[in-house]
């Protein structure tokens, strides 16, 4: 065996498994996906239901993966312990400890 076949060898294998994550990132629920909630800034808020908090977090990279994540399951979702909402104006975030 010579040592450019094993190096083609190791980019093939390189590629497939870049790959397969890319695909299973993208089928996976999003809790395998783990959004870090305590990465975003929020504030305390009082609505309706009570006490929750709210966030406008614009140039944070987790708000936005959290926002565009909330795009793709109808502005709610569950992530942990936590329902996470966006508002109409999709670009306010609000979260409240589930019960």
């Amino acid at each position: 065996m010579s040592v450019d076949f094993v190096i083609k060898l190791r980019d093939a294998a390189a590629l497939v498994l870049d790959v397969c994550t890319e695909e299973l990132e993208r089928l996976a629920p999003v809790e395998v996906r783990a959004i870090n909630l305590e990465k975003i800034q929020w504030d305390k808020a009082s609505g309706e239901h009570g006490e929750y908090e709210r966030s406008d977090d614009i140039n944070n990279a987790e708000y936005k993966r959290l926002l565009q994540v909330l795009g793709e399951h109808k502005g709610k979702m569950q992530v942990g312990e936590f329902f996470v909402w966006a508002f109409q104006n999709q670009s306010t975030i609000g979260k409240k400890k589930r019960r």
